[in-house]
């Protein structure tokens, strides 16, 4: 009765009860001797090499628990959704989208920034907003996988996580919906100005028909795109995006190689520009810090790329992801700064105000340079523009069929996807159309964006990553986050003070 009385010890695979997350958690279950019993006679049979197949799919299956239950957390929806529907990205997935998303036509005013600044501080200043924005960049790469497993593919989930839910959304909500839906705006206007600019040198004046007005370009670059953004996700653009990335560098460099070797306006100075009082020289520079920071964007949408990548505990998407962005950063930087210096050597404090470099070129080179040259570098701008469209406007998507799927619990069918993406597309052409002086207000929106870049990435690995207190990483971080948002409140107060002291010129439902 003593020997019946006691049950016998049953035990499992090690794998099967240390890696199964339904067991792992379980109360009722005891776990497993450490060093199980076994017979002479199935050690002796695990060891030849009949056994080996057997040894190596028991090894893979506990590896495979161990990375489903212990690592990846996914949300079913997202398997829905047209930014995380397919997670198969790659290194040089993510290199095009962040290359093509990373340069725009906003670097071509960074010689304006030298006519403020001057050669000293305006390379200082680059080198300085590059090197930070980078390291910030960084740190996104890195909290998009959390210590449990969570992954966080849109920046606004990654900010209600750091700063809570509703501070998240008050801090973060209107900067990168601006970022997205704004940009596109921008690029509209952007894209058919210069399929104005294309028509007008391939026509000239011996076309005997009307020029179409710069809306019915607005509305041809829009159709373009429309029709672009019927690929279902971003990992489908991805050779939208390799070639918005080639004309992107294609048009940079154009650009600046066609103002160097061209001969200099005649009282070409160096000497920054002089301010009528002490008010207004600080408020410039601080319009020229904007500049700088401002031209480099795509913080928005870096978690959104290394969402499309897988993720496992032995191979985390943060490696390639970090790999793609370098290698896009080496040509980003291989564009901005010879933009920059090229073009303020080239025209120094005679470089104009609306497109920088571009407008230079045309205004002071428009004889002696080929049209074919000029036309080729607009066609350039065209396709970089329609190509960054898809990538900004992706968020954007992303937002409005994750209402449908939250609401619904099934995935947007088909032609609701297409009605959304041509509802987005018809809303961004009416506000270019009514609001064709948003441009001018680039300084103000830009002082208003700039923490997503340079501020909430330090901010949020503090308090997430949570370092010690006085630390080296506490440190940098709280130092920089801080001053990202000190430099975003005075580019705001610079921005209003020359909106109301200088002006600009309102017109609605009048583009040029």
């Amino acid at each position: 009765m003593a020997a019946t009385a006691e049950s016998p010890v049953i035990s499992a695979p090690p794998f099967q009860l240390h890696n199964s997350p339904s067991l792992t958690h379980s109360p009722l279950i005891e776990p497993a001797p450490k060093t199980p019993a076994r017979s002479p006679f199935a050690t002796r049979l695990m060891s030849t090499p009949l056994a080996s197949p057997v040894k190596k799919a028991m090894a893979s299956m506990q590896g495979y628990l161990e990375e489903v239950g212990h690592f990846t957390k996914l949300d079913p929806q997202d398997d829905w959704l047209p930014i995380t529907e397919s997670r198969n990205g790659n290194m040089c997935y993510a290199a095009f989208h962040t290359l093509s998303s990373g340069i725009g036509v906003q670097a071509l005013v960074l010689p304006l920034a030298f006519s403020v600044l001057g050669w000293a501080w305006g390379i200082v200043c680059l080198s300085a907003v590059f090197m930070w924005q980078l390291y910030t960049l960084w740190l996104l790469i890195q909290l998009h996988e959390s210590e449990d497993g969570t992954r966080y593919s849109r920046y606004l989930r990654l900010s209600t996580a750091a700063f809570g839910e509703k501070k998240g959304k008050l801090l973060a909500l209107f900067p990168i919906m601006y970022l997205s839906g704004g940009t596109c705006v921008a690029l509209i206007m952007i894209g058919g100005g210069s399929m104005k600019i294309i028509f007008e040198i391939l026509c000239g004046g011996t076309c005997h028909i009307r020029p179409p007005s710069a809306a019915e370009w607005y509305l041809v670059f829009i159709c373009c795109a429309i029709i672009l953004a019927q690929l279902p996700n971003l990992n489908s653009i991805a050779g939208v995006s390799l070639i918005g990335a080639i004309t992107a560098v294609g048009y940079c460099t154009l650009i600046w190689v066609l103002s160097i070797t061209k001969s200099r306006p005649a009282g070409v100075s160096y000497e920054p520009l002089k301010a009528r009082s002490e008010l207004a020289r600080v408020c410039g520079v601080l319009n020229a810090v904007g500049i700088v920071a401002f031209a480099f964007r795509g913080h928005n949408v870096v978690l959104e790329i290394q969402g499309t990548m897988p993720s496992s505990r032995q191979k985390p998407s943060r490696k390639p992801m970090w790999k793609g962005v370098k290698y896009a950063y080496v040509a980003i930087a291989m564009c901005l700064f010879p933009l920059a210096i090229g073009g303020y050597y080239a025209y120094g404090n005679s470089i104009p105000t609306n497109e920088g470099i571009l407008d230079a070129l045309y205004k002071y080179h428009l004889r002696g340079t080929s049209k074919a040259v000029l036309g080729f570098a607009s066609l350039l701008i065209v396709v970089n523009s329609l190509s960054s469209f898809q990538i900004y406007a992706m968020p954007v998507f992303d937002n409005l069929e994750s209402r449908y799927t939250h609401s619904k619990h099934r995935p947007c069918p088909r032609w609701l996807r297409t009605a959304l993406r041509i509802f987005f597309g018809c809303l961004a052409f009416f506000i270019s159309i009514a609001l064709p002086f948003l441009p001018s207000l680039a300084g103000l929106i830009g002082g208003i964006t700039l923490p997503i870049t340079l501020a909430y990435p330090c901010l949020m690995w503090v308090l997430m990553k949570k370092p010690a207190r006085y630390s080296a990483m506490w440190c940098v971080n709280g130092i920089l986050g801080v001053s990202g948002m000190a430099l975003s409140v005075l580019i705001v107060g610079a921005a209003i003070w020359s909106i109301v002291t200088i002006g600009i010129e309102v017109h609605f439902f009048r583009p040029k």
